[in-house]
């Protein structure tokens, strides 16, 4: 009987537009969570009751609309 040989399968191609080594993909990641942290600790503070507690933690959660919003109306007046 005869062995067949290991052949190893080749990789695909990555898509067009794509890279195949993506390291750094996920840096965005961490700078949102620590900003998130950083807006829970801010706006937990301002808050007043358990309302405004659940209300803090829906302002952190979305902390990078406000930014924006902000920026605009400092450029837009």
């Amino acid at each position: 009987m005869s062995e067949t040989p290991n052949v190893e399968t080749p990789t695909p191609a990555p898509a067009p537009g794509r890279r195949m080594n993506q390291g750094s993909a996920g840096g965005g990641n961490a700078v949102y969570g620590l900003g998130l942290i950083g807006a829970l600790v801010y706006f937990v503070q301002h808050a007043d009751g358990f309302g405004g507690f659940l209300l803090a933690v829906l302002k952190a959660l979305v902390w990078p609309a406000f930014l924006v919003y902000e920026a605009f109306r400092a450029v837009h007046g």
